[in-house]
């Protein structure tokens, strides 16, 4: 089985609902920040990554993201019926992201600085990890309107916890996804997984992250975008 990842899983199927108006008829990842589209801007990480295969999921004004991403060689995993959510849209999507560790990747963030998914595969040990998340100190989570997902023990291992946001981009090996009975479901319950056994680990992002998940979101990924350095 291979040890690096080398297809990414792209998240675009939510109804993008605390937008509110704003997506009433255009999908999340299609709201342009400083006139470029998440998932464009989402697509140049990956292909900056040098990710060979690229799968999206879709549901929610589909035919409008099927649309925009002619011309790319993405596959897509077209969730007709219901929202897997997390979880189970990786599992349904499993036979066109193939064998081995899976990049997984939220469109509706902004970054400023190195290459996410890079940092991620350069950190990335398989005889250690299940999974590798990449994480933001909870004082520099712009726009996170939550609590802390996780904290750090022994420099690396993930627990639950509020120091850190999950960033929305991980390495995971998504065998177990089998083994979880609900249809749809959050990875979350693969990561308890993973925290169980102590394979579970984190490193943290070194530029800027901004989450777009509310209109104020956007206005505050524009200005983080517009300002003169990320360090």
């Amino acid at each position: 089985m291979q040890n690096q990842p080398r297809s990414v899983m792209l998240f675009a199927a939510g109804f993008g609902t605390r937008m509110g108006k704003l997506t009433a008829n255009t999908p999340k990842p299609l709201l342009k920040v400083s006139g470029e589209s998440l998932l464009d801007r989402a697509l140049k990480i990956i292909d900056g990554a040098n990710i060979p295969n690229i799968v999206i999921n879709t549901h929610y004004q589909a035919e409008k993201i099927h649309q925009s991403i002619q011309g790319h060689q993405i596959s897509i995993s077209h969730e007709n019926n219901a929202i897997l959510e997390t979880g189970g849209g990786v599992r349904k999507a499993l036979p066109l992201l193939g064998k081995g560790p899976v990049y997984t990747f939220n469109p509706d963030v902004v970054w400023r600085g190195p290459n996410p998914l890079s940092q991620l595969n350069d950190t990335w040990n398989p005889k250690a990890m299940d999974g590798l998340l990449l994480l933001i100190p909870k004082q520099n989570a712009r726009a996170h309107g939550g609590g802390g997902d996780f904290s750090l023990i022994d420099r690396s291992i993930v627990i639950r916890g509020a120091e850190y946001v999950y960033s929305g981009a991980q390495i995971v090996k998504p065998d177990l996804l089998r083994e979880i009975p609900e249809k749809s479901f959050s990875l979350n319950l693969l990561w308890d997984k993973f925290i169980q056994s102590s394979t579970l680990h984190g490193m943290i992002y070194s530029g800027d992250w901004c989450d777009v998940g509310t209109p104020q979101g956007l206005h505050l990924a524009e200005e983080m975008l517009g300002e003169n350095s990320y360090v």
